[in-house]
């Protein structure tokens, strides 16, 4: 199967998992964007532990799960946004107000929407989380 976008395949993986009652799941190729990405959920409670598996094929990682997440994804295209923009992407993918995350990258790296927020610095949306 060709992989065209990691991101999305990895957050589709965790959502089936999760909404199968699975303790854990298996994501690969991992790559360092995906890395960062499960450090900001893991930050924020939606998932427990994770680790980087060696595999000789592009390496995996194991991510366990606490039954936290009702929904994740990608977003695609990678939006650019500007701090006054984020309000409306929040209401686009986010169910409500304080609820969830946006997961972006910025020039200090990957980090949910209320960092940057509160760095005061844009960046492309990479995905969310709720």
């Amino acid at each position: 199967m060709a992989r065209l976008n990691l991101i999305a395949d990895a957050m589709s993986a965790i959502k089936n998992a999760s909404d199968g009652g699975r303790s854990s799941v298996i994501v690969e190729p991992a790559s360092k964007l995906l890395g960062a990405m499960l450090g900001i959920m893991q930050e924020s409670g939606y998932i427990g532990e994770f680790e980087y598996v060696e595999d000789g094929r592009g390496g995996q990682f194991r991510i366990g799960l606490v039954g936290r997440i009702n929904r994740c994804g990608a977003i695609t295209p990678r939006f650019s946004t500007t701090l006054e923009e984020m309000e409306a992407w929040e209401s686009q993918y986010l169910p409500a107000k304080g609820f969830g995350i946006l997961i972006m990258s910025t020039s200090q790296g990957v980090m949910s929407h209320e960092q940057a927020r509160s760095a005061g610095i844009g960046g492309e949306l990479l995905g969310f989380v709720y």
